[in-house]
């Protein structure tokens, strides 16, 4: 199980790195799909998920405190982007994509860290 963590940390340095080089490849994707459903149910689930084996596995990291406190903290976003209905989560993502411009390639090292941080604690 912690391969699935392992992978998701691996997707998420290597998201990190596309965005520093080019930040229009992803946020593009977000931005022709925002009025999808399958990105708010998405954006649920996968934090929901990602959660739940970071709680459920985070004994067998390197950090287990730090990792099950960032798995308490991806359920609980899942759990207010369920709660917060699709209008408003569209206006998030708006917001946030509205920031990709300044803050963009911020962004995408710290997701790169972070995909790496997840790997490090798992391998």
């Amino acid at each position: 199980m912690s391969l699935l963590i392992i992978i998701f940390g691996a997707l998420t340095l290597l998201a990190g790195i596309i965005i520093i080089i080019n930040p229009e490849t992803i946020f593009g994707v977000f931005k022709k799909h925002i009025e999808n459903p399958w990105l708010h149910i998405l954006a649920v689930v996968v934090r929901l998920v990602l959660g739940a084996l970071l709680v459920y596995l985070s004994d067998i990291s390197r950090f287990p405190l730090a990792i099950e406190i960032i798995g308490w903290l991806s359920i609980v976003a899942a759990l207010f982007f369920a709660v917060i209905g699709r209008d408003n989560f569209i206006k998030i993502i708006n917001w946030a994509l509205s920031l990709t411009k300044p803050l963009g390639r911020i962004g995408g090292i710290l997701a790169a860290f972070f995909g790496g941080f997840l790997v490090y604690a798992f391998v």
